[in-house]
């Protein structure tokens, strides 16, 4: 696999209910990451002493993180409505070469800040609210 652009990765987000995504714009970093907990049941009969866990256990979860600058105001606005009214609409993350993810997310942060002599910028980051899709690119 060659090497990826970053700005390839993107956050896209269903702006008004129809499946219609659009990417979030004005990011400049993004980050996903998954994780699943493990459910151990290790026992004096374990062999050897060893951890073991149980398979297809746990709760798995997603979080999407993203940086940048005000750029669109259709999609600044939804990302204000969403966090404000506590929706949880579904999201897409395209990673190049990879995938997409695509399912329910609920804005858990949102931060401005700016300073005097530069532009505004903002934070974001979500989380998985529901069953997650991946379909492979």
């Amino acid at each position: 696999m060659a090497v990826q652009n970053g700005k390839d990765l993107l956050i896209k987000v269903d702006l008004t209910g129809d499946g219609q995504f659009q990417t979030v714009a004005g990011l400049r970093a993004t980050r996903l990451s998954f994780n699943a907990e493990t459910v151990d049941v290790t026992s004096l009969e374990s062999t050897g002493g060893w951890r073991e866990l149980a398979a297809g256990a746990g709760m798995k979860a997603a979080s999407i993180s993203g940086s940048g600058v005000f750029r669109d105001a259709n999609t600044d606005a939804r990302a204000r409505q969403i966090f404000f009214d506590a929706e949880m609409p579904d999201f897409q993350v395209v990673v190049p070469d990879f995938g997409v993810v695509e399912g329910p997310f609920q804005i858990t942060a949102l931060e401005y800040s700016g300073s005097h002599n530069g532009e505004a910028t903002y934070e974001v980051t979500l989380a998985s609210a529901g069953a997650l899709t991946f379909t492979a690119l």
